[in-house]
């Protein structure tokens, strides 16, 4: 089976269903496993809060606000266990705090608060007057909540604290602890809910990790000089950062999309960010501008639901979609190959032989201009460095903290090096240690 990266844009255009097959065939799902992320709050750690906020409720029998605020401060992992008791999510508990109390808490406040709480989870709450204005508020609306249980609404809706142990109020809360809950009835809640919903949403930034690592490996195995974006970070002539930039922001060449999704209508979105991203290439090129290759890095069910939209990602990427079945073939089927250095190891454990672009006239300003020379097929002043040819180059930074300077020595001897280039400082010539 022929895989779109193997094929020219004419062979896709005439047999688009094909080669949609091959990618559908190669994609993974891995709904099942949820990075743990930053503050995930294991069992032990809820049930020991669940536990304190018991004692100090006697049973849930009283909701005295001061003496459930004193115990929040000194275990606070107790407010996660009033908030969950709730159903609420930070934002939906500041908003309903400041309705009901005229109290004004940002929502930004209370994520902040619900992080710091699970990224020191044994670390007693200390604030300054407004802030701890600001929890007594929470705290004592909570409270509040769950002494009155859900207000009655029409056949047609329902309300959030109609749930198993909030409807009746304090009762309810007391039957549950005491009790329990009949297994059907958890699972009813878990239908209405979904199981780790909450979590989900909290690490949804590190669900595409797995591949964005992937990526990062292949690139690193190559010596292929790379950015990975920040999220909103500004990317010259682009108004949107793709994950991947190569060789960096200021001479892209070529860029990757890292998109996973179990959902299809997310998956519509994403392949449309793709699909812009080829039309700022050739609206580059239109201009008579630098442009650059748009590669698609994808996973997850989402994309194996809609045939017409991966039509669309290989017409955009002229076929550069792979999966993480695929991406090892990723460099050697895009222009990727163009910038790999090809590091090998040594018997004698010296450095390792890399490649050297000859690039003089680079349109880079003078500063950087002036490390730019051409070695190909010569012997680089180290005698275990030999350029073997001109397919890469590294910034002066990514140079320096791989150089041996140690060992290295400080004058550049290439045929044609420019006035002021001297072996530290410059900006194509990298030596690396092989690994």
């Amino acid at each position: 089976m022929k895989y779109p990266f193997e094929a020219s844009r004419a062979e896709i255009e005439a047999n688009p269903d094909g080669f949609v097959a091959s990618v559908f065939s190669s994609l993974e799902s891995e709904f099942l496993v949820i990075p743990k992320g930053e503050g995930f709050i294991e069992d032990p750690a809820f049930e020991r809060a669940y536990e304190v906020l018991k004692r100090t409720t006697e049973g849930f029998h009283t909701m005295d606000r001061d003496a459930v605020l004193t115990a929040a401060l000194r275990t606070p992992l107790v407010l996660v266990v009033l908030r969950t008791i709730l159903g609420f999510t930070p934002s939906e508990w500041a908003y309903v705090t400041t309705t009901r109390t005229g109290v004004s808490i940002p929502q930004g406040f209370a994520r902040s608060l619900d992080r710091r709480i699970r990224m020191s989870p044994e670390t007693p709450l200390e604030f300054t007057p407004p802030m701890l204005a600001r929890v007594r508020a929470l705290t004592e609306t909570a409270c509040q909540l769950v002494m009155d249980g859900a207000p009655g609404t029409d056949a047609d809706h329902i309300h959030r604290l109609d749930k198993a142990d909030t409807e009746e109020g304090l009762v309810g809360v007391q039957s549950m602890a005491r009790l329990g809950a009949p297994y059907a009835m958890l699972l009813y809640e878990r239908f209405l809910g979904r199981p780790f919903a909450g979590h989900r949403d909290s690490v949804s930034e590190l669900v595409g990790y797995n591949l964005e690592s992937a990526i990062e490996r292949v690139l690193d195995a190559a010596g292929i000089s790379h950015q990975k974006t920040r999220r909103a970070e500004r990317i010259p002539g682009l108004d949107q950062a793709p994950d991947f930039v190569i060789p960096d922001k200021y001479t892209l060449q070529v860029v990757i999309e890292a998109k996973i999704t179990e959902d299809d209508g997310t998956a519509r979105d994403k392949v449309t960010r793709v699909q812009h991203l080829d039309s700022l290439s050739r609206r580059a090129q239109l201009e008579g501008r630098q442009t650059f290759e748009v590669v698609a890095c994808i996973g997850g069910r989402g994309f194996a639901v809609r045939k017409e939209d991966m039509r669309k990602l290989l017409l955009a990427t002229g076929g550069k979609v792979f999966t993480l079945q695929t991406l090892d073939r990723m460099v050697g089927h895009t222009r990727l190959r163009e910038f790999r250095t090809q590091t090998r190891r040594r018997r004698d454990g010296g450095y390792a032989e890399i490649p050297i672009m000859c690039w003089p006239a680079h349109p880079s300003p003078p500063s950087q201009r002036r490390g730019l020379h051409s070695c190909v097929g010569t012997v680089a002043p180290h005698p275990s460095v030999r350029a073997t040819s001109a397919i890469h180059f590294l910034t002066g930074t990514n140079l320096l903290r791989k150089l041996d300077q140690a060992t290295s020595p400080r004058r550049c001897n290439c045929p044609t090096t420019m006035p002021g280039c001297t072996w530290s400082d410059c900006a194509i010539a990298s030596i690396l240690r092989a690994e």
